[in-house]
């Protein structure tokens, strides 16, 4: 059975978050970005159980919709499974090369490999190093390390 989220009805239900950015007038905070998958469920366990990813939001609102809103350890911006929503319909395995910031990609790569992850080796790209991985649709990411980023 697929555990949901339960969808407030009062506005004072939701906690304040203080990590979260404040929305600033005339911001534009990139938060969420669609990945097409054939199976939400297959790839909510892909996401969360190996790539150790965070399940923020699972709500059917309406017959036949269903949102899944997923984030990566640490960032601010989240991913979205969806099912029944023509405005975010897109060819299942067709995004390609989001990028995962980390501070030690080997580190990283042993936690997605230990976890089942199949990862490429990592590559010197001109001082910026890389790891590709894909989740079982073909949307495919890379681990990226920028030596200099604190």
């Amino acid at each position: 059975m697929t555990e949901r989220t339960e969808i407030p009805t009062d506005l004072s239900q939701v906690p304040v978050d203080p990590a979260h950015p404040v929305v600033a007038p005339g911001a534009y905070l990139l938060e969420l970005i669609p990945v097409p998958v054939e199976d939400v469920d297959r790839a909510k366990a892909f996401y969360t159980e190996q790539a150790g990813f965070v399940c923020d939001v699972d709500i059917t609102p309406a017959e036949g919709v269903r949102i899944v809103q997923l984030t990566p350890p640490g960032s601010y911006c989240s991913i979205s499974l969806t099912a029944g929503l023509p405005q975010m319909q897109m060819e299942p395995g067709s995004q390609r090369g989001l990028h995962l910031v980390v501070k030690d990609i080997e580190a990283a790569r042993a936690e997605l490999i230990g976890r089942g992850v199949e990862v490429s080796g990592t590559e010197d790209l001109g001082g910026v190093f890389y790891a590709w991985f894909a989740d079982p649709d073909g949307n495919t990411w890379a681990l990226q390390h920028m030596p200099w980023r604190k």
